[in-house]
């Protein structure tokens, strides 16, 4: 099969990657792409959030499916078209879509679908968001009920700082969603839905502070890694049944049937996971280690999904062992970055491209040199068949790259790291990655 997969980040190279190590698949395009989709597939220069172009794209390359990566033009719209083109979508449509679009829709969904997740208050204005405030207390969550590109959730115990958030999202034309504070580590969990079942991904954490230690603002996720250790072995059942099936029962019986990924950001409370919040589309930087590992067929899944019928598929496979993502990120990020630096060493040893440096902002200067173009420039992975050992090879990939005046966190899953080496040196009988459950700082709402 044809497949065009839209977007051009991190997210959409490692999407299209994994696809085109599909034995049925013959041909990727990316629109717009980047220079490390360019070394494997063929890029296109259209506005992806105009429908009627992405159709006539579609059409001409002869595409049999449409992935569509970002947000944006979910929201828009864009897989409604694609699909009344009569070509096979990967995504939901506008109206499924508001799951991401509208926290308080998405809060509205979990109440009817009985989905356990944080005690919310919808506010319009600031009077509303301060006594929301004072009815939770400290640590403040206070999160744009709008799309904000993964910046726009402030959690904070300074109640000033968090009506000025709550006043820059009104000022913007958005309602804003204030919750209580959830405490426990947060976990992501993907899931490729056809409308009624759900392939689920294994669990993946990120980390979504710009400095080490949790310390900073938020930012889009500074790395992320894959399996994780210390979840409980019934995460992904537990939340299958208490999370997923329910939604999508929820919006089967609303008429907009969910078809497409979706992600579930997760904290893992005292009383039980819950959700902080949904994403209707991979997550960033989470993709890049997971697709590393997968082998399951994934344009062939995808496909099956918007057809309607994952029955076919029993379940996703993972390569053995861990693979973890490291951000390099751009001076300035995540406010306004310096671009246009040059990057050098992102090549594999002998000069070729290298599979496991994930461009994310990057461009080709006009003498063909390659420089940054945004916040988050390069994703670097590690693999190994420990979680030390995939630190370590992920760190030492990134040590070989250089972008003037850019910067990365050094703690990406090392919290987990260091305590599987403890229970590698305890007794049998000592204790276990599941007694700790803590992670670096990534609890409480940062969805």
């Amino acid at each position: 099969m044809t497949v065009l997969v839209l977007g051009q980040g991190g997210r959409e190279h490692a999407i299209a990657l994994a696809i085109s190590r599909d034995p049925a698949v013959a041909a990727v395009h990316v629109a717009p792409g980047n220079p490390g989709t360019a070394s494997f597939a063929t890029n296109h220069p259209v506005d992806i959030n105009d429908a009627e172009a992405v159709v006539e794209l579609s059409r001409r390359i002869g595409a049999d499916l449409v992935v569509i990566g970002p947000e944006v033009p979910l929201v828009a719209g864009v897989a409604d078209a694609v699909r009344q083109a009569g070509i096979d979508c990967f995504g939901p449509g506008r109206q499924a879509a508001r799951l991401e679009g509208s926290k308080a829709f998405a809060k509205e969904v979990m109440a009817a679908a009985r989905v356990p997740t944080a005690t919310a208050v919808s506010c319009v204005n600031l009077d509303e968001v301060a006594a929301a405030l004072d009815r939770f207390g400290a640590p403040h969550v206070v999160k744009d009920d709008g799309l904000a590109a993964g910046k726009g959730v402030v959690v904070t115990s300074d109640q000033q700082a968090a009506l000025n958030h709550a006043a820059h999202c009104l000022d913007a034309g958005h309602r804003v969603v204030v919750e209580e504070f959830l405490k426990g580590p947060e976990v992501s969990l993907f899931a490729i839905c056809d409308g009624q079942l759900a392939l689920p991904l294994q669990p993946a954490q990120d980390f979504k502070r710009v400095g080490n230690g949790g310390t900073g603002p938020n930012t889009g996720g500074m790395g992320a890694y894959t399996p994780l250790p210390w979840a409980p072995d019934d995460l992904v059942e537990q939340v299958g049944r208490e999370v997923i099936r329910p939604t999508l029962a929820e919006m089967r019986r609303r008429g907009t049937p969910f078809q497409g990924l979706l992600y579930v950001g997760l904290a893992l409370t005292a009383e039980g996971p819950k959700v902080v919040e949904f994403n209707v589309r991979f997550g960033d930087p989470e993709t890049e280690p997971l697709l590393s590992l997968l082998t399951s067929p994934l344009a062939q899944v995808m496909r099956a999904a918007a057809r309607g019928d994952l029955s076919g598929f029993g379940g996703l496979e993972f390569r053995r062992g861990f693979a973890v993502g490291v951000v390099l990120a751009s001076q300035g990020y995540p406010g306004t970055p310096t671009t246009g630096g040059p990057i050098t060493g992102a090549q594999a040893p002998d000069g070729g491209p290298d599979p496991d440096v994930i461009h994310a902002g990057t461009a080709l200067a006009a003498d063909g040199r390659l420089v940054s173009a945004g916040g988050r420039v390069l994703v670097a992975l590690g693999h190994g068949e420990t979680l030390t050992g995939a630190r370590q090879a992920a760190y030492a990939r990134l040590a070989r790259i250089d972008l003037p005046g850019g910067f990365h966190r050094d703690d990406i899953a090392l919290t987990a790291a260091e305590e599987e080496a403890f229970n590698a040196m305890s007794e049998p009988n000592g204790p276990s990655a599941k007694d700790s459950r803590e992670s670096p700082e990534d609890g409480g709402n940062q969805g």
